[in-house]
């Protein structure tokens, strides 16, 4: 081996690294794919669709009622449920209808036909949402692990906003 191949050598796995750690950061700091695991988001998002993450957003931006968002939980490695309510709001749901502040709140993403418990934000002990907390419900409130079992989450919880489903690919979509 002559010195030009050793140097082309080095070269070539120093730029593989450097290629390798802005991989790493990406994946750690920005963006990351998850599959979505159970039906408490149906019909929006289904058993198995492959979604990528936005880790970054809420970085620079507040959380909005109705982004669908990837969540820490004890139990699991993540959580994906849809915001509902915010800092400052009080939420009720009554008869299978969502009350914001005293306001019916129409929720077009539902499946029409589903029946599920009411719930008042006083059942978590709140009069109204703390700041840096949220409540978040899943889709599928018939089939949801969301904040009326496990409280209301906190900023810090929050792995990322769910940016694209990207399989399948028949139902490709950005959130």
């Amino acid at each position: 081996m002559d010195w030009l191949s050793i140097r082309e050598f080095i070269i070539d796995f120093v730029k593989l690294i450097v290629v390798i750690v802005i991989i790493l950061f990406l994946m750690i700091y920005v963006v990351s794919i998850t599959q979505v695991v159970g039906s408490s988001m149906s019909s929006t998002l289904e058993n198995g669709d492959v979604l990528i993450l936005n880790k970054f957003k809420y970085r620079f931006t507040d959380i909005k009622r109705g982004d669908i968002i990837s969540l820490e939980y004890a139990d699991t490695k993540y959580l994906i449920k849809r915001v509902i309510g915010l800092p400052g709001d009080n939420i009720s749901i009554k008869n299978n209808n969502l009350y914001l502040n005293g306001e019916l709140y129409v929720e077009n993403y539902l499946d029409e036909g589903l029946v599920y418990d009411d719930f008042d934000l006083s059942d978590l002990g709140y009069e109204t949402i703390p700041d840096d907390m949220y409540l978040v419900l899943g889709d599928n409130r018939e089939d949801s692990l969301d904040s009326r079992e496990i409280g209301l989450i906190s900023k810090d919880e929050v792995i990322g906003k769910v940016s694209f489903r990207i399989w399948p690919l028949n139902k490709l979509a950005a959130f």
